[in-house]
């Protein structure tokens, strides 16, 4: 694509679409020309706020205003229908996670999307917060030595649906991005699940083995509080230190076998940037936008979405007949 400003559409509004939104309509590389919501009045709020079009045709916003490309930010479970609408449209595509509850619709989706040799990214944010971005270049650098063990713990306050395992699915995708891009491949999963609150699987704890031999932990939940601190943490055990991440942009701490005294990196006076959750988000379509630009495939492909719910599926598998389930790495 040349250097023009691109023309992006955004399907959804949402408190998260409101972000998607932000983004594209202040930028000096894009220009929003649309808003696409079902509901008429908020639509045209949603679009007078950031002095764009209002839509509630897809297809209309799609022949009207002919976008570079479009982002979708869908209640978590009604992705299928209009995200594959889309990608039959053949419009380079960012989506929001989870990409689909289906792994049969996830299939149809990654199929029609190489088909067409589409660019389809998926919004898997956390990875471009600051603390995560200093972790995996620690990693890299083999500051910690070989990874032992890894845990993951994310818990907040409960976002009701119809699936029993939304928790599990539209939350914990996240937990699964983040240790295998931070530690490796999972091999295999094996877990437990509580519904003692509200009828839903609202609490999980998961065993996971990586590849590389290590091994690690998730807890998430949905009867817990983001007041809480240290809602998000990860912490990496390896061989010659130790790293923790807190709330994801807030801090992270390297620490070396044996020593006492511990390194920890927090946003600065003037870094709000950097401790800004949704800043994360700028930071991805930054690099999204520079990988559309030079015909480049997506820095988070959808298959990654894909490979989260492959996980998911297989915790529930393990949680079914109690027994530990395989599942084989991914090519993303």
């Amino acid at each position: 694509m040349t250097d023009h400003k691109l023309k992006v559409a955004v399907v959804g509004t949402g408190r998260w679409g409101a972000q998607h939104a932000r983004i594209f309509s202040r930028r000096a590389d894009t220009e929003l020309v649309g808003v696409v919501g079902r509901n008429p009045e908020r639509t045209a709020a949603r679009a007078e706020r950031y002095e764009t079009g209002a839509y509630t045709d897809l297809a209309q916003m799609i022949d009207s205003e002919r976008p570079d490309l479009i982002t979708v930010c869908l209640p978590n479970e009604g992705h299928f229908d209009t995200t594959l609408e889309l990608v039959r449209a053949g419009i380079p595509l960012l989506v929001e996670k989870p990409l689909v509850f289906n792994l049969d619709e996830a299939e149809i989706l990654l199929a029609e999307a190489a088909a067409h040799d589409l660019f389809f990214a998926i919004n898997f944010n956390h990875r471009f917060a600051e603390p995560v971005q200093r972790a995996r270049a620690a990693l890299v650098a083999g500051q910690l030595g070989d990874p032992v063990f890894a845990t993951w713990r994310f818990g907040g306050e409960a976002n009701h649906g119809e699936s029993r395992h939304a928790n599990l699915i539209e939350t914990q995708c996240h937990g699964f991005d983040m240790l295998e891009h931070l530690v490796g491949p999972i091999t295999s999963v094996m877990a437990q699940l509580t519904d003692k609150t509200y009828g839903d699987w609202s609490t999980v704890a998961i065993a996971v083995e990586f590849a590389n031999g290590a091994i690690g932990t998730m807890l998430g939940s949905y009867d817990s509080s983001y007041a809480y601190q240290d809602s998000q943490l990860v912490e990496i055990n390896g061989t010659a230190g130790r790293l923790v991440i807190r709330d994801t942009v807030r801090e992270l701490e390297i620490s070396r076998a044996g020593d006492e005294v511990a390194s920890v990196w927090r946003a600065g006076y003037f870094n709000d940037e950097a401790r800004y959750f949704a800043g994360t988000f700028d930071r991805h379509v930054d690099s999204l936008l520079t990988a559309l630009r030079s015909g480049e495939q997506p820095p988070v492909h959808a298959r990654a979405g894909r490979r989260a719910l492959e996980l998911a599926d297989a915790v529930i598998r393990s949680h079914q007949t109690g027994t530990r389930v395989t599942t084989v790495p991914a090519t993303l």
